[in-house]
């Protein structure tokens, strides 16, 4: 299958009689490349090929024809949108939802302590781009906080974000608590407060153009079901 996806594609298997094309936010990664697997065992025969990237690129990427079969968005209104071109089967469902927590290098060597940091000109600052839900959500979080950040880099994604923060490339970001969680020790989290904080819900669909529209059910049955929200937790989701 050819693929014009420029997000991050893995095959989780090897040779297979069908593929399923799941694409999916960034920050779910490591939790879907576990169901995927999960999936492909219990499904012998279907591939599953996970494209990952920001929920906007991953939207556009739909609207314009790509062919998936299945769409996890970190956000909302970047569902609504494909909802609304008419590209969703049935109706999307809220599977797990996120908070947002302050990322830096793991022992925080510019003494980063709160928000209000992020508009100090000496700090090499970094966001997720607007459209892109992570981005977004830390912009909402900074202007409940009365900040104005002082942004150096905007990255596609959070895990782009996540990478340049966790080799010292910059000194501070705004991601998801899972994604800090997954970092495996290259990166510290400080705490956002309750009330400054944004809890982001993640809805699930399947795609009315998708090739393999049975898979594509049995796959957002999965994510759905007690084995896939366990999963989930273990990364660090919460439920929705």
């Amino acid at each position: 299958m050819a693929l014009a996806f420029s997000g991050l594609l893995v095959a989780c298997s090897g040779e297979g009689e069908e593929g399923l094309v799941v694409s999916a936010a960034a920050s779910l990664q490591d939790a879907f490349t576990e169901m995927a697997d999960a999936f492909e065992d219990r499904h012998p025969g279907t591939d599953v090929l996970l494209n990952f990237g920001g929920s906007s690129t991953l939207r556009e990427q739909i609207l314009e024809g790509s062919p998936v079969d299945v769409f996890a968005s970190a956000n909302i209104s970047n569902m609504d949108a494909v909802v609304e071109a008419g590209e969703v089967r049935g109706q999307p469902v809220v599977f797990a939802s996120n908070r947002l927590q302050i990322a830096v290098p793991a022992g925080n060597p510019a003494g980063v302590e709160a928000l209000a940091d992020f508009s100090d000109e000496t700090l090499l600052i970094g966001l997720c781009a607007e459209g892109v839900p992570c981005g977004d959500f830390a912009r909402e979080t900074l202007a409940l906080a009365g900040v104005q950040p002082s942004i150096d880099s905007d990255e596609p994604d959070v895990r782009a974000l996540l990478t340049k923060i966790g080799e010292g490339e910059l000194d501070a970001g705004i991601t998801y608590v899972t994604d800090i969680a997954a970092s495996g020790g290259d990166v510290d989290g400080i705490e956002i407060p309750d009330e400054l904080n944004v809890v982001t819900e993640y809805p699930i669909a399947t795609i009315s153009t998708g090739a393999s529209p049975d898979a594509a059910e049995a796959f957002a049955e999965l994510v759905l079901s007690e084995f896939g929200q366990a999963i989930l937790r273990d990364h660090g989701f919460a439920s929705p």
